[in-house]
């Protein structure tokens, strides 16, 4: 059989396997920044099925080579190990009618699973005047994780990733190829409070906080060409009692855009807007919690050929025809630096970041042949 005979039979054969990795994975519990016991379950993993070299680094990325080989270009292929959900007990899992369900089943658990599986394969398989590869199960993707996973990846291999690609999605023929930058900040305000009675007329710090809210949401969003701005505020908090005047009261705060001057624009709204309130004598606090950067100029030969081989891909074994879209994934990193990357997924699923997310277990050997068809193009 040539080498897509292969493939395909060994994809169509996969699923229980990849299913029962899947069941594995899911009992190991791993919000961002916790994720060792996942990571160390996957290196053991890729040992135990023959991968050489199998590191866990510093920022708790498993990394598993294939002909990598030191100062040549590799091309590197990720699928995160943790989960949006703070849980550090295993989580509530089932399944019903061909479909799993649990937190993270999806994102990006199944994702992971398949990664796996399949780069299995292509160990065994491989081309060897094609380069160096280096299969990735990659922390810290989500949220507040900032890409931490990602960032420390890229600062071993600089330069010499060839291209990026990222599996993390619920749909297998759209693909990311826009880089959504983001500021996330905690801003905390604070006044000189008191008793609501006795010292009625003292500044309100939930007062004041919500008058910044409200300035803020004024704003509106700069534009450039077909880009996108949004702002919001995800959470606020503070007071001590009903009968108390707020001495203190924050919130999160984030823009997002998939321009980078609107990103700026936005950074310049945002400190403004905080000197403001800061000239009436009101103490306010910023952190910044995350940095997520927008895309840099990319040759186009080489994005477009990447691009192009996952399209050809999609055409073949899906007969589907490709959406393509802006996304906030672990491409933000490699396209802040010029890097072709594409960000797409291997599974079929729903409900992502809500307890009630699921997978397709019948997407599983699909997308283990939609990866494959991809890596030997």
């Amino acid at each position: 059989m040539d080498i897509k005979e292969l493939y395909t039979a060994y994809a169509a054969n996969s699923q229980e396997e990849i299913a029962q990795l899947l069941r594995d994975l899911c009992k190991i519990p791993a919000p961002s920044h916790h994720e060792e016991k996942r990571a160390e379950f996957c290196k053991n993993w890729f040992i135990a099925n023959g991968f050489e070299n199998v590191e866990i680094d510093g920022a708790l990325n498993v990394t598993a080579p294939v002909n990598v080989r030191p100062g040549e270009p590799v091309t590197v292929v990720m699928a995160h190990t943790d989960t949006v959900f703070p849980d550090m007990e295993p989580m509530p899992f089932r399944e019903e009618n061909g479909y799993m369900y649990c937190p993270g089943v999806n994102d990006d658990t199944a994702n992971l699973a398949v990664l796996m599986v399949g780069a299995r394969f292509f160990k065994d398989n491989f081309p060897a005047d094609k380069g160096g590869y280096l299969f990735v199960a990659n922390s810290c993707e989500e949220g507040l994780g900032n890409l931490k996973g990602c960032r420390k990846l890229m600062e071993t291999y600089g330069s010499r990733v060839k291209e990026l690609i990222s599996l993390d999605s619920t749909c297998m023929h759209r693909v990311v190829t826009r880089a959504v930058g983001s500021h996330r900040y905690k801003v905390v305000v604070k006044t000189e409070g008191g008793h609501s009675y006795a010292h009625f007329g003292n500044r309100n710090a939930i007062h004041v906080l919500s008058s910044m809210i409200n300035m803020l949401y004024t704003v509106k969003v700069p534009v450039e060409g077909d880009s996108k701005t949004t702002y919001n505020v995800g959470g606020i908090s503070g007071g001590t009692s009903v009968n108390t005047i707020a001495q203190s009261a924050e919130m999160l705060f984030e823009y997002r855009s998939d321009n980078r001057n609107c990103l700026a624009k936005m950074e310049k709204m945002f400190f403004s807007t905080i000197e403001a309130f800061r000239a009436t004598g009101v103490e306010v606090e910023v952190e910044k919690l995350g940095d997520r950067p927008c895309g840099a100029e990319i040759d186009p030969v080489r994005y477009n050929d990447l691009l192009n081989r996952y399209i050809d891909t999609v055409h073949e074994v899906l007969n589907m025809e490709h959406m393509e879209g802006p996304s906030s994934t672990d491409c933000n990193i490699p396209l802040s630096m010029g890097i072709p990357a594409i960000c797409f997924g291997v599974v079929r699923g729903g409900k992502v970041h809500t307890r009630e997310e699921w997978v397709e277990v019948a997407s599983l050997s699909e997308g283990c042949k939609l990866l494959l068809n991809f890596l030997y193009r």
